[in-house]
């Protein structure tokens, strides 16, 4: 019997508290039949995967889904990662293209376990002691999970559903798997994407009344953000900006002493979605040592801005002070953005969605779809809330004007590579130097109190590991397909 490198992701779990670490066995283990004999059971099933997906150290440096997001950002144009911690390793496109890396491995086992476990949950809940409504919401909590998780698969592992709809992709599971499941062949974009909204579209129904009780849990918002996400993949331009409409109702645009309080709590008028961290569960947080670059409990200060990003901004708008010159020893010259920053116990809750992220879909959705005095109606709340100067017909071209404007807003939040992938763009870095090659020098000011003129530090990377430009729809974009899988199961590439 061959086992697929998916065979590592068959798990179920065996404690009775939602805090307790998910184990590995076979869904047909005996300790199977009590796990989903009931609905409390399942929804033990439910808090656990999240926490899994969440909370689950592979290294420091992939602490989680948290790890995805590092990665993108990391592969973008506006972080400059520096040298000697972190995701340095993506920033130079040398190892989301390699099937044997560590991180590739981490990240397809993180999405597949999770999978695994949605399915379990969706197609064992019916037959669970339990009142009906109960089976229902849990199975919507499933479908929206399992929609995520190949979403996510199909954003990262493939270029755009707009350049290519029929490319093949990643394997698609929705059966539980046991020992006896045989490996599936790569799925076309077209197909993930169906089933993705096909897991929406039934979460939205079972999900109608729900009102959850955090917000790590998923209900008809988190749903629409969800769908926003995918219509905007797929090119369904109106369909993108109804859905984001409906996503961000009740989620005010958070004010200026909002923006400055580090990204870091849940509670956070603007955030429709995201992971709580804790003094005992709080593994996710460990990713803030890598954003957080002014805290002085951070540890790695490793993602800082490329100078060139800071001039996307108006010096009027609220962002535009969070960025500072670093005159720390070995530091010095590189730009702080302090957007995120640790709790004062050094925790931090994780973002997943947020209603300006909304704003933004629904102006890109409307700007395409020709809609343009409704685009620049959801452009200009969002700039407005940023105290930076409006758009109007005389500032640039209207679509640009949106897209310049998610890197600003959602910069450090997992969408740079996403978002080069989807719009088939090309990454853009330059180094921080002047015309004639020399460094840059910037103002900084050290710890002792002392201004001086020091080198600027940007981008160190400006082009492919194989010394050509960036380009658009390059393969060095596209995670990797770990070596485990694609020796472990023969039918991956079969048609």
């Amino acid at each position: 019997m061959k086992l697929t490198y998916i065979y590592i992701a068959i798990f179920t779990l065996v404690t009775t508290s939602c805090s307790d670490i998910l184990d590995t066995a076979p869904t047909d283990a005996v300790v199977d039949t009590e796990i989903y004999k009931s609905t409390e059971n399942i929804e033990t099933v439910i808090e656990g995967t999240w926490r899994y997906l969440n909370d689950t150290y592979f290294t420091y440096a992939n602490p989680g889904y948290t790890a995805f997001m590092r990665t993108s950002d990391a592969m973008g144009n506006d972080v400059a990662v520096t040298t000697k911690y972190g995701y340095r390793d993506a920033y130079t496109f040398n190892e989301m293209i390699n099937s044997t890396a560590y991180r590739v491995r981490s990240l397809w086992t993180l999405l597949y376990k999770v999978i695994d476990n949605t399915n379990n949950v969706i197609h064992r809940v019916d037959a669970a002691e339990g009142s009906d409504e109960d089976k229902e919401l849990l199975k919507g909590q499933a479908k929206a999970l399992r929609a995520f998780c190949y979403l996510n698969l199909a954003s990262f592992y493939q270029f755009s559903y707009q350049k290519d709809k029929n490319a093949l992709t990643v394997p698609i599971y929705t059966e539980p798997t046991t020992r006896e499941t045989k490996g599936k062949p790569r799925a076309s974009l077209e197909d993930i994407y169906r089933l993705v909204l096909n897991d929406l579209n039934d979460a939205s129904t079972l999900l109608e009344d729900y009102e959850r009780p955090n917000k790590y849990r998923i209900d008809t918002q988190v749903v629409q953000g969800l769908l926003a996400r995918t219509y905007l993949n797929m090119g369904l331009w109106e369909k993108a900006a109804e859905a984001a409409e409906n996503a961000k109702e009740g989620y005010d645009l958070m004010t200026a002493e909002a923006y400055e309080q580090g990204f870091n709590d849940v509670g956070n008028a603007e955030w429709i979605w995201g992971h709580v961290q804790t003094s005992e569960q709080n593994t996710a947080s460990y990713t803030f040592h890598y954003l957080d670059v002014s805290s002085s409990g951070s540890y790695y200060f490793s993602y800082m801005a490329d100078p060139y990003f800071k001039d996307l901004f108006d010096p009027s708008d609220i962002r535009y002070k969070l960025f500072e010159w670093d005159g720390e020893p070995g530091r010095e010259g590189f730009l702080r953005y302090k957007k995120f920053k640790f709790k004062s116990n050094l925790i931090g809750d994780i973002v997943y969605m947020r209603s300006a992220e909304m704003w933004l879909i629904a102006a890109e959705g409307y700007a395409r779809a020709g809609q343009t005095t409704k685009a620049i109606e959801m452009l200009n709340t969002l700039k407005a809330a940023r105290k930076t100067p409006l758009y109007s017909g005389a500032s640039g071209v209207l679509l640009e004007e949106i897209l310049i404007e998610r890197r600003k807003e959602l910069w450090g939040e997992g969408f740079a590579l996403s978002d080069i992938i989807r719009t088939q763009r090309s990454v853009e870095r330059k180094a921080f130097l002047n015309s004639d090659g020399t460094p840059i020098q910037v103002e900084v000011t050290t710890p002792d109190g002392e201004v001086k003129k020091v080198n600027g530090q940007g981008h160190r990377v400006v082009n492919f590991p194989d010394g050509k430009d960036f380009t658009a729809n390059s393969p060095y974009y596209i995670f990797a397909i770990p070596d485990e899988e694609i020796r472990r199961n023969p039918n991956l590439n079969k048609d």
